[in-house]
C-alpha cells in the first residue's frame, strides 16, 4: 500500500502533466488558427483565378495550345491527395474510397495515379494500379517548388499525349470537423 509521500508525488506528477498538456493544446490551437486563416484568405484568389481562366478559355479563337486540346478520355490520370500520417478519422479513407469508386466506374479506360501523401501511396501500392508519380512528406513544409514539380510532370504528360484527361481528388476544408471530398477535372 502506498504511503502518503508516494501519493503526494503522484499528485504532483499528474499536475505537471496537466500543465504540459494544456501548453501543448494552446500551441496547437494557435497553429490551427493560423493555418485556417491562410486557407480562408487564399480561397478568394483561387476562385477568382478559376473564374478568369474559365471565362477566357472559350473566347480564345484559333489558338492551338496542347493544354487546350479536348480528347476522348481513354487514358486518365488521377491525382490523389492524402495525408502523410494517419489518425485523422475519415480524412484519408473517404478520399481512398472515392478513388476506388472512380477507378471501378471507369472500367474500360486506362487509369494511372499520381499520389500526394503517404497514405494514398501505401494503399494503392498494394493494388494493381499503375503509379505514374508519388510525392510524400511534402505536406509538412508546403512551398511553391513542390507545386511546380507536380504540375510540371502533369503538364508534360498531357502535352505529350500520354494522358487524355486529368482529375484531382482532395479534401476541401470546411471546418475542423468537416471536410468535403472533391473530384475535379483539370
Amino acid at each position: 500500500m502506498p504511503n502518503l509521500l508516494d501519493i503526494r508525488r503522484r499528485i504532483r506528477s499528474v499536475k505537471n502533466t496537466q500543465q504540459i498538456t494544456k501548453a501543448m493544446k494552446t500551441v496547437s490551437a494557435a497553429k490551427l488558427r493560423r493555418a485556417q486563416d491562410r486557407v480562408f484568405s487564399a480561397r478568394p484568389y483561387a476562385q477568382q483565378l478559376r473564374n478568369v481562366l474559365g471565362n477566357l478559355t472559350p473566347r480564345i479563337e484559333n489558338v492551338a495550345h496542347p493544354l487546350l486540346d479536348v480528347r476522348p478520355e481513354e487514358k486518365i490520370l488521377l491525382i490523389v491527395v492524402t495525408a502523410d500520417r494517419g489518425l485523422c478519422g475519415a480524412f484519408n479513407s473517404n478520399i481512398i474510397r472515392t478513388a476506388q469508386s472512380f477507378i471501378r466506374n471507369r472500367g474500360a479506360q486506362t487509369i494511372s495515379l499520381v499520389t500526394v501523401g503517404r497514405k494514398g501511396l501505401d494503399f494503392f501500392r498494394r493494388r494493381s494500379i499503375s503509379m505514374r508519380s508519388e510525392f510524400v512528406n511534402i505536406c509538412s513544409r508546403l512551398d511553391y517548388g513542390h507545386a511546380k514539380d507536380i504540375s510540371d510532370k502533369i503538364v508534360q504528360a498531357y502535352s505529350d499525349k500520354e494522358v487524355d484527361a486529368v482529375y484531382i481528388l482532395y479534401n476541401e476544408f470546411k471546418s475542423v470537423i468537416q471536410q468535403r471530398v472533391v473530384l475535379e477535372k483539370l
